[in-house]
């Protein structure tokens, strides 16, 4: 169930786009399809399905939703007008920014999955079906050429978004590629451990997603980088193989 101020925030977004846009379907994924969301914590992942390309003005709907309710920071939301060809990028409204970028074979497993709509027919109605051979090729793509060249660089890892995303995606990952499912990031917190990621690194993204925010000292920062950046750079070759 969603709670009443998210679905409020999506509700006026709806409401919104489709006055500036040619809206045929508004479809969520994410912790939202998954059942993983953690309010003010987790981002509010929305697909838009227009008939034409959005207008410029539909960056004006997300700047308006944040100047009303700091909730909307965390709504990020794709424009597709092409469902087939997973290389197009499509018109993105992210961390307060308008982008392209394409629509991944896991965002579009998870659509299927989650298979829920706030506008419109249905993913399951419209989006063509993602092959466990397009799953798989995406996400060691993923692995093979963004994370690992990442663990080359120090600077990222004092950030708590990057100890975050790279634990959790090389769990997800080592799942996938093990049994085709997708799992959220609760679940991969648990799978963690048998991979032989720092339990202190675990524990401290457990508790800044599911617990009270610890506070999180300088020196900490540097080890928890250390600790995650090397963890990384050697699990990854082991999942890929």
């Amino acid at each position: 169930m969603i709670d009443e101020a998210v679905q409020q925030l999506l509700d006026g977004f709806v409401t919104s786009v489709r006055e500036v846009a040619a809206v045929q379907a508004v479809w969520l994924h994410g912790s939202l399809a998954l059942g993983d969301y953690q309010l003010g914590r987790s981002d509010l992942d929305v697909i838009v399905v227009t008939s034409a390309p959005p207008p410029s003005a539909v960056a004006d709907v997300h700047r308006r939703l944040i100047r009303d309710s700091p909730l909307a920071r965390k709504l990020h939301c794709s424009y597709m007008t092409e469902l087939t060809d997973q290389s197009v990028r499509h018109p993105t409204f992210a961390q307060e920014r308008y982008f392209d970028r394409p629509v991944t074979p896991v965002t579009r497993r998870e659509l299927a999955i989650g298979n829920r709509t706030l506008f419109g027919p249905t993913p399951a109605e419209l989006l063509p079906a993602t092959t466990d051979e397009e799953l798989f090729a995406f996400v060691r793509r993923d692995l093979r050429d963004f994370w690992l060249p990442a663990t080359r660089k120090r600077t990222n890892w004092y950030a708590d978004i990057w100890v975050d995303l790279s634990l959790l995606t090389l769990a997800r990952a080592h799942v996938t590629l093990a049994t085709g499912d997708l799992i959220t990031k609760r679940a991969a917190l648990d799978v963690l451990p048998g991979l032989g990621a720092p339990t202190s690194v675990v524990d401290d993204i457990r508790a800044r997603r599911y617990g009270p925010v610890p506070r999180t000292w300088p020196w900490w920062r540097h080890r928890r980088g250390v600790l995650a950046r090397r963890f990384t750079s050697t699990a990854i070759p082991a999942v890929l193989s």
